[in-house]
């Protein structure tokens, strides 16, 4: 057996492969795979790939979608020449009648936070950011502890 070359052992091994008998599946397997597949039936076509989807769902998601990058490119055109603000209500006015008044609602939140952000102290905002460093560490060692407790000795 040990001077056999590779043709002879593997027509060998293949042959006492065939020998040995079939193996038995469980006798459950039947059932869950047929419990699999009604469950992978019952999910409805929203929670599947866009390819499940019917084609009017497909159709109109494109359409929303197409909408939606088309509002946004316009709004990114505007934003980079100088946002006028009568070029965006005139443009975009059929579409959104209350486009002007949340965008002045914005801004005006825009600008208290602005006013907010420059009345307060660096130092505060430094202390504000350090705070967030220690307890994201603190976080991130707690996790690990626990860890270390609950799993790695398993």
């Amino acid at each position: 057996m040990d001077r056999m070359n590779p043709e002879q052992l593997e027509k060998t091994v293949h042959a006492a492969l065939r020998s040995l008998p079939l193996r038995k599946a469980p006798a459950t397997l039947e059932a869950r795979v047929l419990a699999e597949i009604a469950r992978q039936a019952s999910i409805p076509w929203w929670h599947k790939s866009y390819a499940y989807w019917p084609l009017g769902a497909r159709i109109a998601f494109l359409i929303i979608s197409g909408g939606l990058a088309n509002f946004v490119l316009f709004a990114v055109v505007y934003v980079q020449a100088g946002f006028d603000a009568a070029q965006f209500t005139t443009a975009f006015g059929s579409w959104f009648d209350f486009g002007a008044r949340t965008l002045g609602a914005f801004r005006a939140v825009l600008d208290i936070g602005a006013v907010v952000v420059r009345n307060i102290p660096p130092l505060w905002l430094y202390g504000a950011i350090a705070f967030v460093a220690a307890a994201y560490a603190m976080l991130f060692g707690l996790g690990a502890a626990a860890y270390r407790a609950l799993w790695a000795r398993h």
